[in-house]
């Protein structure tokens, strides 16, 4: 199985052709890509696949072998990956997942392979070098995310957790997040509450990712993601988008803000037209290899 590991600023990802290459049992596939199974190392599993209502479509598996609704970060790299790769000439993509339907617009910079990149075959078009993606609506409906709650919206509402009391934003683009704001996420035990934010299933009907946010000034936030099923992550888009919408909500903070992660920062920006979330920011490949997977059977 030929494989190619991305950084999207943030997560690191195993992405494969599932177009040109037949694969064994996904759930175990996955498994054995993540940190505990194998050396490469990943926060999930991503395949790009054929479609028939876009250009392609995505299917993100976790790293305990569940399949996984979306994940900006992921799909800002498949627009990379397609484009690198020679799988399409277009810079303006639809991508389907579970999700839905999501839109990128890829920048192109026309320059020499740079390291981890000797072995793309299309040189001469230039590589992808930036990403911008419309990853849709935020919802806000606490049937869609779901929490169990009478509110229709799940906004800055108190909850206990352990021995603090955090005022949680519930937002979901087809995957949960909820975001809320701390005084400063470096010294914040994000495991600690995290994990536990991440199981309180009796509020949140499915597992949810959490967002720590702390409010530099109004166009600019650093944030720290832990990740259900995964723990801390070096960084989520969905995320950074979240704790947009969260601050904006709330009056912290304007509807364009740049998002600082450990693995980088995002420029958000939430379109007052359109209602959607726009998250710009690179993407690099990490490395490419073949591994033999035949052992994992059907």
């Amino acid at each position: 199985m030929k494989f190619t590991k991305m950084q999207a600023f943030g997560n690191d990802y195993v992405y494969i052709d599932a177009i040109h290459q037949s694969l064994p049992n996904l759930p175990e596939l996955a498994k054995f890509v993540s940190n505990r199974h194998f050396a490469i190392g990943s926060d999930g599993m991503v395949l790009i696949c054929p479609s028939d209502k876009a250009d392609f479509r995505m299917r993100m598996f976790n790293p305990d072998g569940t399949e996984g609704e979306m994940c900006g970060n992921a799909l800002r790299s498949v627009g990379k990956y397609v484009y690198d790769h020679g799988l399409t000439d277009k810079t303006d993509l639809v991508i389907e997942t579970l999700g839905g339907m999501q839109k990128l617009q890829l920048f192109v910079e026309k320059r020499e392979a740079k390291d981890g990149e000797k072995a793309m075959p299309y040189e001469n078009r230039g590589f992808v070098s930036n990403i911008k993606a419309n990853i849709g609506e935020p919802r806000l409906d606490t049937k869609v995310i779901p929490v169990n709650t009478d509110l229709a919206q799940f906004i800055e509402q108190p909850v206990q957790v352990l021995d603090k009391t955090f005022y949680i934003t519930a937002v979901s683009w087809g995957n949960p997040h909820v975001a809320m704001f701390v005084d400063n996420v470096a010294d914040l035990d994000v495991e600690k509450y995290g994990k536990e934010i991440e199981n309180m299933t009796s509020l949140f009907v499915n597992k949810t990712n959490v967002t720590f946010a702390e409010l530099i000034n109004p166009s600019y936030i650093k944030m720290r993601e832990w990740e259900r099923g995964t723990g801390e992550t070096i960084g989520c888009g969905t995320g950074c988008c979240t704790a947009v919408v969260a601050g904006f909500l709330t009056g912290r903070c304007d509807r364009h803000v740049t998002v600082e992660q450990i693995g980088g920062p995002l420029d958000i920006n939430w379109d007052e037209k359109t209602n959607t979330m726009f998250m710009t920011g690179s993407s690099h490949n990490v490395f490419e290899g073949e591994i033999d997977v035949s052992h994992l059977g059907d």
